[in-house]
């Protein structure tokens, strides 16, 4: 007869993070597209995700258990045998291999993509915070790759992350939103669970500081801050 298992596996900063983060991707899809005065909050929202993209560094080494880099960091022969149908029970438990290079992936392409911004220069109104400090000749390539190829990544990136989940929510029936929502997740077999007390959401409340103040200090140093 088998038993369930309901494990914390995500805390929440993680959790937290992970939703910020996706409303504010949403955001700066959005006021990109509309701009004129909404450009200023693509800014703000922009700023806003340097600091939760440190936030995440940060978290992923000295975080829960499952939100660690090194519990999803899967060699290439691991992914393969996931790939194949020959994973291991621990697989499911946080980020699946294919789960965890979706998430290197778009923390990468995010973080591209806030540094390209900070180099951006409209030529117009706005010029990242950051575009003083390079030549010309890396502010354009900075521009060309925000606007034409760095966006277009988010997106396409985000929408195979939507497609996945849903693949994995109504193809192979495992629940993957309610426990980013909740923390708990159902588990077939035992597993360790992620500190998630009030000393480690203190202690995410005063690193998501820092790395806030890091943001504004970027954001302050242009003479016309913005993204």
């Amino acid at each position: 007869m088998s038993h369930s298992h309901t494990v914390r596996i995500w805390d929440l900063p993680t959790r937290l993070f992970h939703w910020v983060l996706a409303a504010s991707v949403v955001g700066l899809v959005v006021t990109a597209k509309v701009g004129g005065n909404w450009m200023e909050w693509h800014f703000r929202l922009g700023h806003l995700v340097l600091a939760l993209l440190v936030f995440r560094i940060i978290w992923g080494l000295v975080g829960g258990r499952w939100s660690r880099f090194a519990s999803f960091l899967y060699s290439p022969s691991r992914v393969l045998r996931y790939l194949r149908g020959e994973g291991q029970a621990s697989d499911s438990v946080g980020h699946s291999p294919l789960g965890a290079l979706s998430v290197f992936g778009l923390l990468a392409v995010l973080a591209a993509q806030v540094a390209s911004g900070l180099l951006s220069d409209d030529e117009i109104a706005f010029a990242g915070p950051l575009t003083r400090f390079v030549s010309n000749a890396i502010v354009g390539q900075a521009t060309t790759y925000h606007k034409e190829i760095g966006q277009y990544l988010v997106i396409g990136l985000v929408a195979l992350h939507l497609l996945a989940i849903a693949f994995y929510v109504f193809v192979k029936r495992q629940r993957l939103v309610m426990p980013m929502v909740q923390g708990d997740k159902l588990l077939d077999a035992p597993a360790a669970a992620s500190r998630d007390n009030a000393i480690s959401r203190i202690g995410a409340a005063v690193v998501l500081a820092i790395c806030a103040a890091l943001a504004w200090w970027v954001s302050s140093l242009g003479m016309a801050a913005g993204f």
